[in-house]
């Protein structure tokens, strides 16, 4: 089929009629002096293909009708979505970061948690609308793709590959620290060749790779599974914390907090920037938006409800911790929790329940963050952007299970062979840039699709998204050139990628230029087209 008959085939069943004989002869006979076919069916120009987006009812559709002849399994209720948010999100700075940003911030650790609560709730309430609007899998890459157009969602979809792949590893890392936490109760530990990655003075941190490996053997068997084991964790992780808050609270000493702000405001904002490492997770839900029954009523209710539960136990357990122990303590300390047990109950068996039950919450994360990354990849494989392996879902288990699996061994590898500090700071930046585009993503589509039907919207609009993206632009102005430097590095890789492989395999083009550009109008909501054929592809 010559190009521009099919350019003209896709835009008649992707406008949902035919192509009268008028407008074929108008599209196709127009004269020219190169002979070639008129402007409208050529190739757009690299400005035109940046920001072709992809209609929200074309998203939709794949997630209704599958891709490829297989779909995600809907079994998720809003119980199950609001743990996947708090599991993946509950734990990682309480009990992994205390020793990195305690002596950034002094005893108003708790202010800098504070800080970047806030800032995760602007974009959190932004995540919900857009959540209910666009219930897929794609999370914030299909929203800044409907949006802002192909060019910003793969830079949006390569953050995340930096914020998931990365936070698990990081997360991962701290699971390690406590297993050599519950060893030292017996008199063992395991020797730092095997425990800590070359930048700490070890080989390969074997802890953190072997969680990492058993959360991908859990998923690849299912996620209906996974989300029930995960759901009986999260509530023993919950019951962990609450136990060290009240634990805590007998030795608790007013004057540790004193001097409030020994390293200024510009410490707590540096501290804030870096827990806000605590808060990534709670956009996980967004990202079962395939797998949930009901996703326009319950993905909105499970990542506000998460928020409530992981910012009021973050807040407790900060408040405890400091009130217990010295903010000089937390430098260098690791496993700092389990620490405080052991040193005010003089009980070691204390300490043993609570580090076992560290892991075990540590489990969870590395489990749905990694959930929430294949899903991610499964969106960008489906429209072309990266390899069609992730992209396939195995027609037995519902899950993709070859995706699963390659993000497994990668991010084992980073667990063991990076060290926490320069994991957590770079998951920081790469997940706030990727939150600042959700809330442009909500503005954007309030002022151009007002007809759309919300089954959340965010209060005190537009103020609230645009305290968000600039609440994520000043915690990213707050860390370090190193991050950066890393981030900018990760950029340009990311770039080198599209320009070699996602540009010229995007789904969106070889669906045809034109008729996506016409689709970015009102019918896109509702709009429904089918699947090319192997030889639209071709």
């Amino acid at each position: 089929m010559h190009n521009s008959e099919r350019w003209l085939t896709n835009l008649s069943w992707s406008r949902g009629k035919p192509i009268t004989t008028h407008e074929r002869t108008s599209m196709m006979t127009v004269p020219t002096l190169t002979g070639r076919p008129p402007a409208a069916a050529r190739r757009p120009g690299l400005a035109a293909q940046l920001l072709r987006r992809k209609p929200i009812g074309q998203m939709v559709s794949e997630a209704e009708n599958g891709h490829g002849g297989t779909k995600l399994v809907r079994s998720f209720g809003v119980l199950q979505l609001t743990m996947i948010s708090v599991g993946a999100t509950l734990g990682t700075g309480i009990l992994v970061i205390l020793g990195e940003s305690v002596p950034l911030a002094g005893p108003a650790i708790w202010i800098s948690f504070a800080i970047a609560g806030l800032a995760a709730l602007l974009s959190a309430v932004s995540y919900a609308e857009m959540a209910g609007l666009v219930p897929v899998a794609g999370s914030s890459y299909s929203y800044t793709y409907a949006t802002m157009g192909e060019g910003m969602a793969w830079i949006c979809g390569w953050c995340l590959v930096l914020e998931y792949a990365v936070s698990v590893a990081a997360v991962a890392v701290g699971a390690g620290q406590y297993v050599n936490e519950t060893l030292a109760v017996f008199g063992q530990v395991l020797p730092d060749a095997v425990s800590q990655p070359p930048g700490d003075g070890g080989i390969m941190n074997i802890p953190a790779m072997v969680i990492v490996v058993l959360a991908t053997i859990l998923l690849v068997r299912g996620a209906r599974e996974s989300a029930w084991i995960n759901t009986a964790i999260v509530v023993v992780k919950v019951a962990i914390l609450l136990f060290f808050c009240a634990v805590a609270f007998t030795a608790f000493n007013a004057g540790n907090f004193e001097p409030l702000l020994p390293m200024g405001a510009a410490g707590v904002s540096a501290a804030a920037s870096t827990v806000f490492f605590s808060y990534i997770g709670f956009d996980a839900a967004s990202t079962a938006g395939e797998e949930a029954r009901n996703p326009k009523r319950d993905l909105p209710r499970a990542i506000m409800l998460s928020m409530v539960i992981v910012t009021t136990i973050y807040v407790l357990v900060a408040v405890a911790a400091i009130g217990a122990r010295p903010w000089g303590w937390f430098d260098g300390t690791e496993a700092a929790l389990v620490k405080i047990l052991e040193e005010t109950t003089g009980q070691p068996w204390i300490a043993l329940v609570f580090a076992v039950g560290a892991v075990l919450a540590i489990a969870s994360i590395v489990l749905t963050v990694l959930y929430g990354q294949t899903r991610i990849l499964l969106s960008m494989s489906r429209d072309g952007l990266i390899p069609r392996i992730f992209g396939r879902v195995s027609s037995r288990t519902g899950t993709p299970v070859a995706g699963t699996v390659i993000v497994g061994v990668l991010v084992a590898l980073t667990a063991g062979l990076v060290p926490l500090g320069d994991l957590a700071d770079a998951t920081s930046i790469g997940t706030l840039f990727a939150f600042a585009l959700v809330n442009v993503a909500v503005i954007y589509l309030r002022r151009n699709r007002p007809e759309l039907k919300r089954t959340f919207r965010v209060p005190l609009f537009p103020l609230t998204p645009i305290l968000g993206a600039l609440m994520c632009a000043y915690l990213m102005a707050n860390l370090g050139a190193d991050t950066w430097a890393v981030f900018g590095i990760w950029m340009l890789v990311g770039l080198a990628a599209y320009f070699g492989y996602g540009r010229k395999n995007s789904r969106v083009a070889a669906l045809g230029h034109e008729e996506y550009r016409e689709l970015s109008g009102p019918q896109a909501s509702t709009l429904s087209t089918p699947e090319p054929t192997k030889a639209d592809l071709s």
